[in-house]
C-alpha cells in the first residue's frame, strides 16, 4: 500500500514538474522575418452590412527559437472595415504574440462593410512589427451597396406595381421574389442581381420581365457567393420561373450558377446577346413556350443547355451552344433536347405540338457523342429545320433524326471540331479559331436578320456559324 502511495505521489510530482517546465518557456524577440501563407487576402465582392466569409492567413516562425511578435495590428485600427482574429483572440491590435519555433499561428480575416456608393474598394493591412523589420499582409475587397428582398413568414416578397431596378445598388434575393400578375419589372443596364442559396424569382401570369442590358453593361443574374470557385459551380440558387402567359425580354445578360436558368411554361421569350451557363439541370427549360433567341451563348448544363417540352415554337439563330463539364461528367449534357411530352406536377404526361423548331447558323457541340436529341411522339406534330449548323451527331437512334439526305437538315456540318478558343468554364471563350470549320459557313440571308454578332461585330460578309463572327 505504501509503495502504491509513493508511486502515485511520484507520478503527480513528475506531472507538476513537466507542467512547470511548460510554463517556464522563454520567448525571444524575432531575429528573422516571418513567413506568410499569402501576402494578399482578396475578400471576394461583399455587400453593404453583410459579413463576408472568413479567410485564413498562416504565419510561420522559421527560427530555431520561440518568439514573441511585439505587435500585430490592423493599419486602420478600430476604424477598419476588417476584423481579425489572431490565434483565437478577436480584435484589431495585439501585443507580444507568442509563436513557437518551427510552428505557425492562424489569423482569420473577415469584413462587414458599410458601402459608400454603388461600388467601392476596401483596403487595409495587417502589420507585423518586430526588430527584424515591419511586414504586412494586404487586405482587399470590392464593396457593393445592396438592396435586399427577403421572403419571411410575414413578408411574401411580392413586387405589386411596375418597377425599375437601377444599377445603383446590387439586388440581393433571399427566398422567392414574385413579380405579381400584370406587373412589369424592368432591369436597367449594369444591374447585378444575386440569389441566395435556395432562392429564385417567379414572374406571374401576364407579368413582364425586361432584362435590359447593354454591350458594355451586362445585367448579371447569379448566386450571391462571389468567391471564384463559385463562378464555375451550379446549384447556388434555384431559377427564374416564368408562369403561363408571362413575357420575357432579355438582352445583354449573363445568367449562371443555378439549378435551372429560365424555367418557362407557356411563356413568350425574346433573348438576344446573352450568356446562359453552368446550371445543374437546364439553362433554358421551356414547356409549350415560344422562344426566339439570337446571339446566344450556352455551356455547362447537367441535363441539357436547352430543354424543349410539350412542343411550342422555337427559333435559335446564330447561337453557340456547347456542353463541356468535368464537374457534371456523369450527366447527359445535351446541347438541345426536344420532345412533344411533359410530365406535370402530378406526374401525369401531357402532350403538345412542336409547331416550329428552327436552328440556323448555329453551333451545337459537346464532348458527348450527340449534342441534339429529338423525341417525337407518334401522331404529334414535330416540325424542325436545321440550316447551316455545326453539330455533334452520333446517329439516328440516339439523335432521333437522320442527318444525311434529310430535307430538314440543310447545308450543315457534323462531327467537325468547332475549335473553340477555350470551352472550360474558368476561362470560357466560345469564339472559334481562324481554322474553324464554322468560319464563313453561315447563310448570308439568315445572317442579315442578325447583322451584328454578340460583341457587335458585323457579320454581313462571310458569316461565321455561331454567336461570334
Amino acid at each position: 500500500m505504501k509503495f502504491k502511495l509513493l508511486l502515485a505521489f511520484s507520478f503527480w510530482m513528475l506531472l507538476v514538474t513537466v507542467s512547470c517546465n511548460k510554463d517556464d518557456i522563454t520567448f525571444d524577440t524575432p531575429s528573422q522575418q516571418l513567413r506568410f501563407s499569402r501576402d494578399t487576402v482578396f475578400c471576394d465582392t461583399v455587400y453593404h452590412q453583410v459579413r463576408s466569409e472568413t479567410y485564413v492567413v498562416k504565419v510561420y516562425n522559421n527560427e530555431d527559437k520561440d518568439i514573441l511578435i511585439p505587435r500585430v495590428n490592423l493599419e486602420k485600427g478600430a476604424t477598419s472595415l476588417y476584423r481579425i482574429n489572431v490565434d483565437g483572440k478577436p480584435g484589431y491590435d495585439f501585443k507580444d504574440v507568442p509563436l513557437r519555433k518551427k510552428d505557425s499561428l492562424y489569423i482569420y480575416v473577415e469584413i462587414a462593410p458599410q458601402a459608400t456608393g454603388p461600388e467601392a474598394i476596401a483596403e487595409d493591412k495587417v502589420i507585423f512589427t518586430s526588430p527584424a523589420g515591419q511586414q504586412h499582409v494586404t487586405l482587399f475587397s470590392v464593396v457593393q451597396d445592396a438592396e435586399f428582398f427577403i421572403q419571411t413568414p410575414t413578408n411574401p416578397n411580392v413586387i405589386t406595381s411596375s418597377t425599375t431596378w437601377t444599377n445603383n445598388k446590387a439586388k440581393i434575393i433571399y427566398g422567392n421574389l414574385t413579380v405579381d400578375k400584370n406587373v412589369t419589372l424592368d432591369i436597367d443596364p449594369g444591374t447585378k442581381v444575386y440569389f441566395h442559396k435556395n432562392s429564385g424569382m417567379k414572374v406571374s401570369s401576364n407579368a413582364v420581365l425586361n432584362i435590359n442590358g447593354a454591350l458594355d453593361k451586362q445585367v448579371i443574374l447569379r448566386g450571391d457567393r462571389n468567391d471564384l470557385d463559385h463562378d464555375t459551380l451550379p446549384k447556388n440558387w434555384n431559377s427564374i420561373k416564368m408562369e403561363p402567359n408571362s413575357i420575357l425580354n432579355m438582352n445583354h445578360a449573363r445568367l449562371f450558377g443555378g439549378t435551372r436558368g429560365l424555367e418557362m411554361k407557356q411563356t413568350t421569350a425574346n433573348i438576344s446577346n446573352s450568356f446562359i451557363h453552368t446550371f445543374f439541370e437546364y439553362g433554358i427549360y421551356a414547356v409549350n413556350s415560344t422562344v426566339t433567341a439570337s446571339n446566344l451563348v450556352m455551356n455547362n448544363c447537367g441535363l441539357s443547355c436547352i430543354g424543349i417540352f410539350k412542343g411550342g415554337k422555337h427559333n435559335y439563330t446564330h447561337a453557340t451552344i456547347a456542353n463541356y463539364s468535368k464537374a457534371m461528367g456523369s450527366f447527359d449534357r445535351k446541347g438541345i433536347f426536344a420532345t412533344n411530352e411533359w410530365k406535370n406536377d402530378t406526374g401525369q404526361t401531357e402532350q403538345g405540338a412542336l409547331q416550329q423548331f428552327n436552328l440556323r447558323n448555329s453551333i451545337v457541340y459537346s464532348d458527348r457523342d450527340n449534342s441534339v436529341q429529338f423525341e417525337q411522339t407518334p401522331g404529334q406534330q414535330f416540325e424542325y429545320l436545321i440550316q447551316n449548323c455545326l453539330l455533334k451527331y452520333s446517329g439516328t437512334s440516339e439523335a432521333g433524326f437522320t442527318f444525311d439526305s434529310n430535307i430538314n437538315v440543310v447545308q450543315s456540318i457534323k462531327n467537325e471540331d468547332p475549335q473553340f478558343m477555350n470551352y472550360f468554364m474558368a476561362k470560357m471563350n466560345l469564339r472559334v479559331k481562324t481554322t474553324s470549320p464554322a468560319k464563313g459557313k453561315g447563310n448570308s440571308t439568315v445572317a442579315g436578320t442578325v447583322p451584328f454578332d454578340i460583341v457587335n461585330e458585323s457579320r454581313t460578309t462571310n458569316p461565321t456559324i455561331g454567336a461570334y463572327q
